[in-house]
């Protein structure tokens, strides 16, 4: 372990990229969910160092591809799976006409474009084709995308006032639009997947042990983790991030805590470690409450963003 920001960067990277107020309106029997609040980050303070690299290395050649702009249309994105696989992305935002029309042709490359209904509210099914073996460009007129995969079928709308809409099956679409768009959330039901939230969001994040299932398991503590959750928010001039695992047992919590604690501990005395990465260390906290561990540091932005760039 060199640098311990490393580590920490790839808290950013490491998520389910594939919440809708947040992610507490996710479906308490989801096995994972992913909550990114763009409009959040560009607001300013410590994330919009953040959007900022995102915007040059991500959303700009998004738009080069499929001519969606993601800065100026896209504020939020949901994307969650449930048990069975199947999955749901909801984008939130002001739509421009094109953008709608960029969907439909991304519906039309999929051979289908029969009109469904639902709640009073439209819907179409992308058909996938699990013959394609290459990556798909689509052409039409000024309209331009291309996409790696297009074998999957789906269900997707643009009906709900600001939001795209896409499910992996026609009943969690008939589910959505009967409810505007909104999931169902868990209502901090016995069982529910754990959120973390705060004042200013930016990212959320978790997921339960059985979503990677028994074969991606290659060690005691991981066996031993029911759920895992991350939350990353805008603190004063910091990007507040903490990370939070229910095991099985408290004892395996606070053995947990102890080997985190060592690890700070054992980092603290490296020669490579430059300063803020000493004062994020100095800063991290590490406690225990029956079967729950959390881990919360507050690190500068530009941290992250110069990793990124590297």
């Amino acid at each position: 372990m060199r640098k311990l920001n490393v580590l920490l960067v790839s808290l950013l990277l490491a998520l389910p990229m594939a919440s809708m107020a947040d992610a507490r309106d996710v479906p308490g029997a989801a096995s994972w969910y992913f909550y990114v609040d763009l409009q959040q980050m560009r607001s300013g303070g410590p994330g919009k160092a953040v959007y900022d690299w995102l915007r040059d290395e991500v959303m700009d050649d998004i738009k080069s591809d499929s001519g969606l702009d993601i800065e100026r249309e896209f504020d939020r994105l949901t994307a969650y799976s449930m048990e069975d696989g199947k999955a749901v992305l909801v984008a939130e935002g002001n739509f421009s006409q094109t953008t709608k029309d960029i969907t439909m042709a991304f519906i039309a490359s999929g051979g289908d474009i029969n009109p469904l209904k639902s709640s009073g509210k439209t819907y179409y099914r992308f058909a996938g084709n699990e013959d394609i073996d290459d990556d798909i460009s689509y052409d039409a007129g000024n309209i331009k995308f291309q996409i790696d995969d297009l074998k999957k079928e789906s269900y997707i709308s643009t009906a709900v006032n600001n939001k795209i809409i896409v499910t992996s099956s026609e009943g969690q679409m008939q589910e959505l639009l009967a409810n505007k768009g909104r999931i169902p959330g868990s209502g901090g039901r016995k069982g529910a997947l754990l959120v973390l939230s705060a004042e200013k969001t930016l990212v959320q994040a978790g997921m339960r042990a059985s979503a990677l299932g028994d074969d991606a398991w290659d060690s005691n503590v991981l066996r031993n983790t029911e759920q895992a959750a991350l939350l990353i928010a805008a603190a004063a001039d910091k990007l507040a991030v903490e990370a939070q695992l229910t095991t099985t047992e408290a004892e395996m919590a606070n053995s947990l805590a102890s080997v985190v604690r060592g690890v700070i501990s054992l980092a603290a005395f490296s020669d490579d470690l430059d300063a803020e990465t000493m004062a994020v260390l100095r800063g991290t906290r590490v406690d225990t409450k029956g079967n729950s561990l959390s881990i919360s540091m507050a690190i500068d932005p530009r941290v992250v963003v110069e990793n990124l760039k590297n």
